[in-house]
């Protein structure tokens, strides 16, 4: 499992589960096995998250108009909205069962139906996502094996999961916190909120993340519980980039059993309660979210974009990705070049609008533009600074106060040997 990367602490409320994941709320169970997608029989590859019992759910899907299979069913069983109610996902990694046509639909569908029949269950009541190879159709047989995942699930098999729906990850990515509620409503009561995910190339969601899990006990409804989501995957897995490539097949559920208060009325919107949820929601977010981008495929560090004094937060927004997607500033990074010209080339080119000569640049907290120009500074100290395992790169544009932050990471020699050798 990973370490959490460095990161704004949480409000004083929140308390960071030790080896916490997407189990860590109650009403839920995981685990995962190898069930034979992957030749190496070493490597798991079916994950089975589920509920106690049916339960409100939210979900974001990716943009790509060339989406997965998994993704239009999983899609029609929330009836397009993104939410509804659900009691399990199930999910492969080694195939994405992506641009498979009629066939890889009815295999996602399949899997949904022997999910439901292990679970006893409804299969529109079980959502379906994969990874891995686009283009190769699903092989039904490894879903022979549905229930002997069934049969080991656990509250302790969240760890197993999240390693299952690895693909080109270096490590599994999980998360939980609990905090205590002080609305009056729900004085007293604990909450949790726990996920986790997988990602580490092809990665600059839309509406999604690479694949992500979240779970709570707290009470939602669903419509509620996608408002939440949206809010926090909007200054989350849609604020990361490793490649600047949309996935076919991103995607990110939530699943609210409501176990910590069975007796409370739902959360809504506009309340003390609904906030406390989102900040604890947003930290579990953003932390998965800085893992995917740390461990990014080659990469060797965690790149941090800040952009403050933009006009909008929409140009806030295009001046980071273009400044996290630019090739010439990630493999500055990898050689520990405080070039500072790419960065401001990349928010030239961003479509922000700015005067050059009321930007102002840092590198690591070291100021190296202002007012447009170049400032000397000391080279050997920069040098020192790169070798820490965060790099931060932050720009004022001097045009207005809106600002942004988003999280990418280096290219390195091996970024091109992982995608040049994929399939082979």
């Amino acid at each position: 499992m990973a370490k959490h990367p460095s990161s704004e602490a949480p409000n004083d409320n929140l308390e960071i589960i030790e080896h916490g994941g997407v189990t860590s709320a109650a009403g839920f169970r995981a685990g995962g096995i190898h069930a034979g997608f992957r030749r190496d029989p070493n490597r798991l590859d079916l994950a089975l998250v589920e509920a106690d019992e049916l339960c409100p759910v939210a979900a974001t899907f990716t943009q790509n108009v060339f989406c997965a299979a998994p993704i239009q069913v999983s899609k029609a069983h929330l009836d397009q909205r993104g939410y509804g109610l659900g009691r399990a996902i199930v999910i492969n990694s080694g195939n994405a069962n992506a641009a498979t046509g009629s066939v890889g639909l009815a295999a996602a569908q399949q899997a949904c139906e022997l999910v439901g029949e292990a679970i006893g269950c409804s299969a529109d009541d079980v959502l379906v996502a994969s990874t891995g190879v686009i283009g190769q159709i699903l092989d039904l047989a490894p879903y022979s094996a549905i229930d002997a995942l069934r049969a080991q699930v656990s509250t302790e098999g969240g760890s197993d999961a999240a390693r299952a729906i690895m693909t080109t990850d270096t490590v599994s990515k999980e998360v939980a916190v609990s905090y205590v509620s002080a609305d009056p409503a729900y004085a007293g009561k604990r909450f949790t909120v726990g996920g986790m995910s997988k990602g580490s190339g092809m990665i600059m969601p839309n509406m999604a993340t690479m694949i992500s899990v979240l779970t709570t006990d707290a009470p939602f409804s669903p419509e509620a519980l996608h408002t939440a989501l949206v809010t926090c995957v909007n200054e989350s897995f849609n604020k990361i980039t490793v490649d600047s490539d949309t996935s076919t097949n991103d995607c990110c559920f939530l699943f609210a059993s409501g176990k910590a208060a069975s007796q409370a009325p739902a959360i809504k919107e506009g309340t003390q309660a609904f906030d406390e949820f989102v900040a604890a929601l947003s930290y579990v977010t953003q932390t998965l979210a800085r893992m995917m981008a740390r461990d990014g495929e080659g990469a060797t560090k965690l790149v941090t974009v800040k952009i403050t004094g933009a006009r909008s937060a929409e140009e806030a927004d295009l001046a980071a990705r273009t400044v996290a997607n630019s090739p010439l500033v990630k493999t500055a990074i990898f050689g520990h070049d405080a070039n500072w010209g790419r960065i401001a080339g990349a928010l030239g080119r961003s479509g922000a609008r700015f005067n050059q000569e009321d930007v102002s640049i840092d590198i690591m907290g070291i100021p190296v533009c202002r007012k447009g120009l170049a400032l000397e500074f000391d080279e050997d100290e920069a040098l020192k600074h790169f070798e820490e395992p965060e790099i931060v790169l932050e720009a004022d544009l001097g045009a207005g106060d809106a600002s942004t932050t988003m999280w990418t990471c280096d290219f390195s020699y091996d970024y091109v040997r992982i995608n040049g050798d994929y399939r082979t």
